[in-house]
């Protein structure tokens, strides 16, 4: 297949899955499980493809010259690994809903939501990445909206016009682009070719910030990761604020390093903020979904830091963060619905004593949290002191004070573990049976397996993510 197949045919599919597996419940599962496999195999078999400078050209299609609205396919290491990323983690969200009511509708939103992801980090033309960049909005919004819990339209519409007004923001910078710059082809503008980078550089900034989330553009987030369905969850922050934090880097950092430069403290402070107010929202909350929400907006803000360094250790330190992040967080998102789903409640002291009756779900409960705390031999330790390193580095040893954003982790995981993993067996739990599905089961092992292996054995990925930013000489060079 060619790569523009691998962002139409799972819109087309979708829809003509929605019409034929009315009377088949299981059938697009299976068939969500394989195209996501070959998508997987796909996006491994580019990196054997790609140059070791610049983009990888996949072709340019529907082309109307005359708008210079030319979808261009486009792929470099930090758009393939995104790809991988997405992949990886699209084959786990569909093992892990293995049981999920409704399924053929479900996993058609799904295969949907694969075509437009995929679009968003293939194409280099910024009206098309715009479009793919929308489109993942309107599976995501039915499937919160679907599948949540009680309050789930609320959060589903929140969460479709938080993102979409921000969406707002980013097209107006891209037709700035295209006024001063003459071309819709990102690989093409410079920032010397702009007579205003500063006014886009803030339209791009707020735009995407939203999406990553940044303080005070966040309040949507724990809302949806709430009402969401856990796996839906895991999509929401293993993918979408990947997207932002992708974006960020790609069009504000690399696009616009010399402004970038000028407001990296407005970036710093914010990260800094998110890192700390999200963490003390953690420990203050007794909610085990939205805990586990806001230690994902806190680790965001640890992404945040790193991208406001600038520099090849602090951006290569951001994207390991961000595959780390979205190995550990997915976890604890799925663990905290299924223990919600056996006990029927949300509220941690409601929980009490889960290891006595569920000893291997309550393990890998144990390793994504020791993981998010940074606990060494864990992908959450490599990714903060790898960002602490290159925070110090850039902006002085002040920046020490990452490091207590580790000690406010500790402060809400530890206390997690012991109200939900730990102590005396509370009455709700003295009378649940706690049985999980086997595919829901392995697509956890998985989790738990990437967790220690690229916790121990970082350079296996340092490897593939330090070559993306070689080619930017203003981040002065490799640590």
């Amino acid at each position: 297949m060619s790569a523009i197949e691998f962002i139409f045919a799972p819109l087309v599919l979708a829809l003509v899955l929605s019409l034929v597996t009315r009377g088949n419940n299981s059938l697009s599962k299976y068939i969500s499980l394989i195209l996501f496999a070959f998508m997987l195999s796909f996006s491994i078999n580019l990196f054997s493809q790609l140059p070791s400078k610049g983009y990888l050209d996949l072709g340019s299609f529907l082309a109307v010259k005359k708008f210079d609205f030319i979808l261009t396919l486009q792929v470099d290491q930090l758009s393939v690994v995104m790809l991988v990323l997405t992949s990886s983690l699209l084959i786990l969200v569909a093992l892990s809903s293995w049981s999920m009511k409704n399924q053929a509708m479900y996993f058609n939103l799904l295969i949907a939501f694969s075509g437009a992801i995929f679009g968003v980090f293939m194409s280099t033309n910024f009206l098309w990445f715009f479009i793919f960049w929308e489109l993942t909005l309107v599976p995501m919004y039915f499937l919160v909206g679907i599948w949540g819990a009680e309050r789930r339209v609320y959060a589903a519409v929140k969460f479709f016009l938080y993102t979409h007004v921000a969406s707002m923001f980013i097209i107006l910078a891209f037709f700035l682009i295209h006024k001063e710059s003459g071309t819709f082809d990102m690989t093409l503008v410079k920032e010397s070719l702009l007579l205003s980078p500063v006014l886009i550089w803030w339209l791009l900034f707020i735009g995407f910030a939203v999406k990553l989330p940044i303080f005070p553009f966040h309040t949507w987030l724990p809302d949806a990761h709430v009402q969401a369905p856990a796996p839906i969850s895991v999509l929401l922050a293993g993918v979408l604020l990947k997207m932002g934090a992708y974006a960020m880097i790609r069009m504000v950092i690399l696009l616009l390093p010399e402004t970038s430069q000028q407001y990296a403290w407005i970036i710093l402070a914010l990260g800094l903020i998110t890192l700390f107010y999200s963490g003390f929202m953690a420990i203050y909350e007794t909610h085990l979904k939205k805990m586990v929400a806001y230690s994902s907006i806190s680790h965001m803000g640890l992404v945040v830091i790193a991208i406001s360094t600038m520099s090849y250790a602090g951006l290569s330190a951001a994207v390991y963060e961000m595959l780390g992040h979205a190995f550990i967080i997915a976890p604890l998102f799925l663990i905290a619905g299924f223990l919600h789903h056996k006990t029927g409640s949300w509220q941690m002291q409601d929980m009490g004593g889960i290891m006595q009756k569920a000893p291997y779900i309550s393990a890998i409960f144990v390793l994504a949290g020791l993981g998010a705390l940074g606990l060494p031999g864990t992908m959450g330790f490599v990714g903060e002191l790898s960002i602490l390193i290159s925070a110090i580095k850039a902006d002085g040893v002040w920046m020490a004070v990452v490091a207590l954003g580790s000690m406010v982790g500790a402060g809400y995981i530890i206390w997690m573990f012991r109200r939900v993993v730990y102590g005396e067996m509370s009455e709700i739990v003295q009378k649940t049976k706690f049985s999980m599905n086997p595919m829901e089961f392995l697509s956890l092992i998985i989790f738990a397996i990437a967790i220690v292996l690229f916790g121990l054995f970082p350079n296996i990925l340092f490897d593939i993510i330090n070559p993306i930013f070689v080619q930017y000489t203003f981040l002065g060079g490799a640590l």
